[in-house]
């Protein structure tokens, strides 16, 4: 049967409350792209005549993720299960024979494990063929019982596996080939009967076995295509899965990756021959590496363009910049915001580039900001130069020319150019633009005083002496004169009111 026959439907309406997420499921990454997207490009080669996707919960970003990807959203509201979600799709499959179903959270899933299921279906004239897996632990999976060694009798749910079924390992993966004229009846005759009222596909499948309609079983070559994103601990198991493949991808092209298991790098990244890749490295987005690079420990590119021979010392930052050949920076160098580093250039431990064009062989070693600036070839920046680009409402160019020396601690006020050839004397705050082949020097005049240091010293030293305190405020060291006795006072004598009575008359007397 030819490709433009086959449809292609994703079911991603959704939430996946096991998360315990605002997001979507299908929505969360693993392997540097959200689950829908990988589900999506394993399709995409086998050439139907539409993608379909079903979106419900957070339609939109859902049709967001999709839509470049050229796959048709249909809204599936309110989500009644699988089986209703593939009746809200009919119209849009109009014309299709066949239509091949995924979970869009089964992101592991690989186009040529998705042919051969076509294949089988196709030759043995099926009305469903469902991909399995054989598990180990089949735990919290339905499990698949066979009718016979190629057809399935039923697909049982782990909650009603009776004890003979129970030792059963072969597991559903979701993801089924349908001849639609066989479907079509079938879903017709599916009744909500559970405790969530809602139409399965599983059910549909069930009635197809009943009815003595072929259903066939393809088991996946690798069990682990069939893993779903259940839980943070299933992301975090798939993305582990991504990674090793883009390793093992990497290295089987000649790349050397140091403790592979310590580095993370996306899909879209590419790298060339001989290039080292050190420990606890990130390589993300849309990177791509030359040959006989090196990314030393620590060291995250995003959207990074790096040529031949680039070296990436530790712990550095490129984001959306390009590196010619034979570049150096770092260590602890960040790029961003489109910049672009020639080649031979230099840059070195805690210097930050955005939106600036250094030009071939010019160095800038040390702690240096040079932002919305263009440098000529051959320059060189000193430690601790800034481009002043922001004047608090605007961004403005500096523009610094070929064999320019800029030195130490020097402040360039954008916009401001600084000619071929010239020289800006170290400590400068420079505002106004330096010919070519000129002396660019903005500074306080010095002034040595004679001597100024030397009394500065003997003036602290002075101050830090302890004071002596005035004589009368001293304490007496000699020894304790003897205390004076001072004489008794005579008791008073107390008189009575009859004495006092008889010396009254006297004195009269």
């Amino acid at each position: 049967m030819a490709a433009s026959d086959l449809v292609v439907v994703i079911l991603a309406a959704g939430k996946g409350t096991r998360l315990k997420s605002s997001l979507a499921k299908v929505l969360h990454r693993a392997g540097g792209r959200p689950l829908v997207e990988h589900v999506v490009r394993a399709c995409q080669p086998l050439g139907a005549r539409k993608i379909c996707v079903v979106v419900g919960h957070q339609a939109e970003q859902v049709t967001a993720a999709v839509a470049p990807l050229r796959a048709e959203t249909v809204l599936q509201l309110p989500q009644r299960g699988t089986g209703h979600a593939m009746l809200v799709a009919k119209r849009a499959l109009a014309g299709a024979k066949i239509a091949l179903v995924l979970p869009g959270d089964a992101p592991l899933v690989r186009t040529e494990t998705l042919r051969a299921m076509l294949a089988a279906h196709r030759a043995g004239q099926a009305a469903a063929t469902i991909l399995t897996a054989v598990l180990e632990d089949p735990s919290g999976y339905g499990r698949i019982v066979r009718r016979s060694a190629s057809t399935v009798a039923a697909i049982v749910e782990e909650s009603k596996l009776t004890e003979e079924q129970r030792p059963l390992n072969e597991i559903n993966s979701a993801i089924y080939c349908f001849s639609l004229d066989k479907l079509w009846p079938a879903l017709a005759q599916v009744k909500p009967d559970n405790k969530h009222h809602e139409l399965y596909l599983t059910d549909a499948v069930a009635l197809l076995s009943a009815q003595g309609d072929t259903v066939l079983a393809q088991v996946a070559a690798d069990s682990r295509e069939v893993l779903g994103c259940n839980t943070r601990a299933d992301l975090a198991a798939v993305d582990r899965i991504f990674r090793e493949r883009k390793r093992l991808e990497l290295m089987n092209a000649g790349v050397t990756i140091q403790l592979p298991e310590t580095v993370t790098i996306d899909p879209e990244v590419t790298a060339g021959e001989d290039t080292v890749i050190e420990p606890c490295v990130q390589l993300l987005g849309k990177t791509r590496l030359g040959a006989r690079c090196t990314i030393r420990t620590g060291s995250v590119l995003h959207d990074a363009l790096l040529a031949d021979g680039v070296t990436v010392e530790q712990h550095c930052v490129v984001s959306e910049s390009r590196l010619d050949a034979d570049v150096i920076i770092g260590p602890f160098a960040r790029l961003r915001g489109h910049s672009h580093v020639k080649g031979g250039a230099r840059i070195g431990n805690f210097v930050e580039l955005k939106k600036s064009v250094v030009g071939e062989g010019t160095k800038s070693m040390h702690l240096t900001y040079l932002g919305d600036a263009k440098i000529g070839a051959k320059a060189n920046i000193g430690a601790g130069t800034i481009t002043c680009n922001y004047d608090g409402f605007h961004k403005h160019p500096t523009t610094i020319g070929n064999r320019v020396f800029i030195g130490s601690d020097s402040a360039l006020v954008a916009p401001v150019r600084i000619g071929d050839g010239a020289y800006v004397a170290a400590g400068s705050t420079i505002t106004e633009n330096v010919p070519p082949d000129a002396l660019g020097i903005a500074r306080g005049r010095q002034v040595n005083k004679p001597g100024w240091a030397a009394q500065k010293r003997r003036a602290l030293a002075a101050a830090d002496r302890p004071k002596k305190k005035p004589a009368r405020l001293r304490k007496k060291t000699a020894r304790p004169q003897k205390r004076i006795a001072r004489p008794k006072k005579k008791p008073t004598r107390i008189r009575t009111k009859s004495k006092l009575r008889r010396v009254k008359k006297s004195r009269r007397r």
